[in-house]
């Protein structure tokens, strides 16, 4: 991902949320804006279909821009918290390990820029660019010291910062990563801006039609899904409404609705949707099966 196209679309996509943010107090706004439902009942296309290259009629391509302005409006209600990898699966580089087992671990790394700590991630370092150490890498040049030269201040965002905000913000500081911290400055998680304009723009870091891992589609049409799934990845992948005013994985979901962690199996009901417990642990739910029903539908 070159520097240069991202700035032009972080601008683009800034005056964008700017002018939606404007235009929220007018008239057309306030007729729009009422619920994210009114976009369904202009009969606007979902996301998926609007990737289609085929040529669409004048009235359809109305709904689409009819639609992306209320999904501008919508991201107000959409925060860091929402879209943060949580600290539990934040991947980072311990300064505590043996120097073998980081250089080990920096050889198979996937991901472009890493948190640097000490023991723990509330004692951050710095964020490191896996660029920056290529060359240290092959030269084997590579120690604690020369990996700190390389790391840059960490960069640290507030729980509950709406994601149009930090979008001017990651714009503003040249940044592509922050940490989340709450009141207390305990890190909550970390936040990428790949992730955020995924959020925005749509999931553009896989291909068309790549499944999620996270959901196993069954020949009988339920999907089994594992615990910890995002609840709004699971919702963009399946186009389905489960609620996101709360927990953010699927385990929090059906822990809050039982208040408490169930034994297997065990079915519930939350709105239209239908799960069963297929595997827990004393720590939390493994694997659920999920379908939605239809009105005056059972499934048997």
């Amino acid at each position: 991902m070159t520097l240069t196209p991202w700035i032009w679309s972080l601008a683009a996509l800034a005056l964008l949320t700017a002018a939606a943010l404007l235009l929220r107090d007018s008239p057309l706004a306030q007729r729009l804006g009422r619920t994210s439902r009114a976009a369904q009942a202009c009969g606007a296309p979902p996301r998926e279909r609007r990737r289609n290259p085929r040529s669409i009629s004048p009235q359809e391509a109305r709904q689409q821009r009819q639609y992306a302005l209320l999904e501008l409006l919508e991201l107000e209600k959409v925060t860091v918290d929402d879209i943060m990898i949580p600290r539990g699966e934040a991947i980072g580089i311990d300064l505590d390990d043996p120097l073998e087992q980081i250089v080990e671990q920096l050889r198979g790394i996937s991901h472009t820029r890493l948190p640097v700590f000490r023991g723990d991630i509330n004692q951050v370092e710095g964020i490191v660019h896996m660029r920056r150490l290529a060359s240290l890498l092959t030269q084997n040049r590579l120690s604690q010291q020369t990996l700190l030269e390389c790391c840059q201040p960490p960069y640290f965002i507030p729980e509950g910062t709406p994601l149009a905000t930090q979008l001017v913000n990651f714009q503003k500081e040249k940044r592509r990563l922050g940490l989340v911290v709450d009141e207390y400055g305990d890190v909550q998680g970390i936040v990428t801006l790949e992730d955020l304009l995924d959020e925005i723009v749509g999931d553009f870091s896989h291909e068309d039609g790549e499944a999620n891992p996270d959901i196993q589609a069954q020949a009988d049409g339920t999907q089994i899904i594992d615990g910890m799934a995002n609840i709004r990845e699971i919702n963009k992948t399946l186009g389905w409404r489960l609620p996101v005013e709360g927990p953010r994985t699927l385990n929090g979901l059906i822990t809050e609705a039982l208040e408490s962690i169930p034994d297997c199996p065990v079915c519930l009901r939350i709105g239209p949707y239908r799960l069963e417990i297929l595997e827990s642990s004393e720590s939390r739910v493994k694997r659920v099966r999920l379908w939605q029903t239809l009105p005056g539908r059972v499934r048997h």
